[in-house]
């Protein structure tokens, strides 16, 4: 599907840190992955690849577990995003991320966003106009660790994205292998 003029939709893809551990005595800021976690960002890196949604640039949390969850989810991929890491996002509410969101080049065809609940489930849902039902039912029941949802929306830059503009056409929550 294209917008007037054959150009493509534009695609925010949101991606919740995967699993963190709770090591005593460690700013909440400062929490590092947990093994699950380990296992978990690098599949969600091949499902973005395997969706076609490998970004052109990513917006990342300065948390540890979000830059951990971007480093192995984009070492999957051959040639991994330009990143941006944003103080920003760490706690963001939707008003905050999408100032964030807002600020990207207009340039930019697919945006990843790596954050922290509750902001990102909210942000999905207060952007999704409409959407996959099944991927709307998913989201507003529960937007785990390593949770990623793809939204699409026919705006000429990243300033015109706003609330029920966008829609929701994917939510999923890869996991990686639990064996031994």
């Amino acid at each position: 599907m294209s917008r007037p003029g054959g150009v493509a939709p534009r695609r925010l893809v949101v991606l919740r840190h995967a699993k963190s551990a709770w090591p005593a005595g460690v700013p909440d800021h400062e929490r590092p992955l947990a093994p699950r976690g380990r296992r978990d960002a690098p599949a969600a890196g091949r499902a973005i690849a395997a969706a076609g949604c490998v970004p052109d640039l990513a917006l990342c949390s300065t948390a540890v577990r979000a830059r951990g969850t971007w480093e192995l989810a984009s070492a999957q991929w051959d040639a991994p995003a330009p990143v941006r890491l944003d103080p920003r996002l760490y706690g963001a509410d939707v008003p905050e991320l999408l100032d964030v969101v807002r600020e990207s080049p207009a340039e930019v065809g697919t945006l990843l966003l790596v954050g922290h609940n509750p902001g990102l489930e909210e942000l999905v849902l207060d952007l999704a106009g409409d959407g996959e039902r099944a991927a709307l039912d998913a989201v507003r029941l529960k937007f785990p660790t390593s949770a990623l949802a793809v939204l699409t929306w026919h705006g000429a830059d990243w300033r015109s994205l706003v609330p029920g503009t966008a829609r929701l056409t994917s939510a999923t929550v890869p996991r990686g292998d639990r064996t031994p």
